[in-house]
């Protein structure tokens, strides 16, 4: 069973160093030995989202932040282009002397309220500072997903990349207000940077389930387990009941998946995430699952963590 373990980036404790609101889709990327440095965006000013780092500790089932933070990385992109107004963090591979972040890209837009796109930024320094690769996007909208694609996670696996992302297949209008729906897919690659797609659909909807976010996958002693952000796409904001919960499935090959279950934990909720908890990171160490993630107003006042014992 999971035990949470409180608040671990509390946002307000940062507003000297220049956060001003949310700490959000946290990633923990391993450096060495029980070091490792948490990405996650923050909003500015304007609400645009921007990368920032900082370092932790894990000592026995505790996390300690334990460097200075470090941000924005890397600036937005150029006018006009898919990352001009807001850049997100989602997973960070090492790619030989290189690290990897393959971050979400935002535009506004007139219709709906947002367009979103998978981008690639790369490390030469170990992870300390990055460039973004193009001014192009990764993924984006095309002629089988229209909409958009977002909060991808890469891993190596043996000699196949595997990406799991989010590919919104549409919106709706709701009480004035425009609402994406949206599922998650698997797409491979070789290189790390040309994908198969449209990639094939690996949580998919659901009468408990409309809009399903941010996926992150483990693979433990030989079996993939996936978790998810769900909610419905009406009334989440307001209502408890409908909000985002986080979920997990199995596989035994990384195609079929089984043995779902809609909301991991079972302990009292606490005042920063007993509306709604979301946008997980799961990572296995020393024999232990350790999870990173956010609570009410998708990461307004930060990130927490849980842990449980990796069986």
């Amino acid at each position: 069973m999971w035990r949470k373990k409180g608040l671990l980036l509390d946002v307000n404790d940062f507003q000297s160093s220049g956060l001003t609101s949310h700490a959000s889709i946290p990633y923990a990327f391993h450096l060495e030995g029980n070091q490792y440095r948490i990405f996650f965006s923050s909003r500015d000013a304007q609400g645009r989202s921007q990368p920032y780092a900082i370092d932790a500790e894990i000592i026995g089932e505790e996390i300690k932040l334990t460097g200075d933070l470090v941000g924005p990385l890397f600036d937005m992109g150029p006018l006009g282009s898919f990352d001009d107004n807001g850049i997100m963090p989602s997973s960070v591979v090492r790619n030989g002397n290189e690290v990897w972040m393959y971050y979400i890209g935002w535009n506004p837009q007139v219709t709906v309220s947002y367009r979103l796109s998978i981008g690639l930024a790369i490390s030469v320094d170990g992870g300390q500072t990055f460039k973004r690769a193009s001014d192009g996007p990764l993924l984006d909208r095309s002629f089988l997903e229209p909409y958009f694609n977002t909060a991808p996670f890469v891993f190596k696996d043996n000699e196949i990349w595997r990406m799991f992302y989010v590919s919104c297949t549409g919106w709706i209008d709701h009480k004035g207000r425009k609402e994406p729906l949206y599922l998650v897919r698997q797409s491979t690659s070789v290189d790390g940077k040309v994908w198969t797609k449209p990639g094939s659909i690996v949580v998919d909807y659901s009468d408990e389930v409309e809009s399903i976010g941010r996926p992150c996958v483990v693979k433990h002693n030989g079996v993939y387990e996936i978790y998810f952000s769900h909610r419905m796409a009406r009334d989440y904001r307001e209502e408890q009941r409908m909000s985002y919960k986080i979920g997990t499935a199995l596989s035994a090959d990384a195609a079929h998946w089984t043995d779902f279950k809609l909301d991991i934990f079972k302990s009292v909720p606490q005042d920063w995430d007993n509306h709604m908890y979301e946008y997980c990171h799961v990572w296995v160490h020393d024999n232990k699952k350790f999870m990173l993630y956010n609570g009410n107003g998708f990461g307004q006042q930060g990130f927490g963590f849980a842990v449980m014992d990796a069986l």
